[in-house]
């Protein structure tokens, strides 16, 4: 049996290099997935590969806009199985260069660093997680997390702070449902380690495809010595979401490589 089949799936920055390879993932599986993202030419690529998906231009950092998006959401589906809030990744100018101390910083761009991550997690957790709460069968809420709230990663402080938010949120939004809207509403979210993307390729890879003294650093610390793949996410997505992680909630669970458990020595 098909546990995702038709299980309406929400996936915020979904037209991103994360969100696009679980909604892939998820749509492979027969849910209906619903994409949200702010970037409507990569959204409607997207779409070419996922016809039957459904797609909102939204903005998480609106909560009036994920609102609107979420009634047209029940108006179709009348309900919400499980929320994937994929939105987010550090922001440009909010990465500490080499050449500046974390005091040259623009602390506006920090600012937005931590909305992006945080309230970009909160506002979609708030307005679907309702849905999902009043959903008879339950649901599951997915955050991303990040390597960053384990230990000081240098350069990416706004992100750290960010993403060490999430991990509180994912804990008290797990034990809050859970007490309130029994044990079938379950909330936890993903760590992933270092995995090659957009947004930080520049960091990770010189323009000849070679290691940054930085990535060097990485995969020297992590003991599977390599960077992960997109795709390498989605089937602790899958498990957390599914009937095999039922007793399973609050949780942060690390898809690194051992990069987390690894002291260096």
């Amino acid at each position: 049996m098909n546990f995702y089949k038709d299980k309406v799936v929400v996936v915020t920055g979904g037209a991103g290099v994360l969100g696009s390879s679980m909604a892939r993932c998820f749509y492979e599986l027969e849910a209906q997935v619903v994409l949200i993202d702010r970037n409507e030419d990569a959204l409607n690529d997207l779409l070419k590969e996922l016809p039957n998906a459904k797609s909102f231009i939204g903005d998480v950092l609106n909560q009036e806009s994920i609102t609107g998006i979420k009634d047209q959401v029940i108006k179709e589906f009348g309900r919400v199985d499980v929320l994937l809030n994929v939105a987010g990744g550090n922001v440009e100018g909010a990465t500490q260069r080499e050449d500046q101390t974390v005091f040259d910083i623009d602390s506006g761009l920090i600012d937005k660093a931590i909305q992006l991550n945080l309230h970009g997690t909160i506002y979609p957790s708030l307005v679907f997680g309702e849905m999902i709460a009043k959903n008879e069968n339950g649901g599951s809420i997915i955050n991303i997390s990040s390597m960053a709230t384990y230990s000081a990663i240098t350069r990416v402080m706004g992100y750290s702070i960010a993403k060490s938010g999430v991990n509180s949120l994912t804990q008290w939004m797990a034990c809050e449902l859970a007490r309130n809207y029994g044990d079938k509403v379950r909330v936890n979210a993903i760590a992933p380690g270092f995995f090659i993307g957009n947004q930080n390729r520049k960091l990770l890879l010189n323009p000849d495809g070679s290691l940054t003294s930085r990535s060097e650093k990485v995969i020297n610390k992590t003991p599977m010595g390599r960077f992960g793949s997109i795709d390498e996410l989605n089937g602790a997505v899958k498990f957390l979401c599914g009937n095999e992680a039922t007793f399973i909630t609050g949780v942060v669970l690390p898809i690194d490589g051992g990069f987390s458990a690894f002291s260096g020595v």
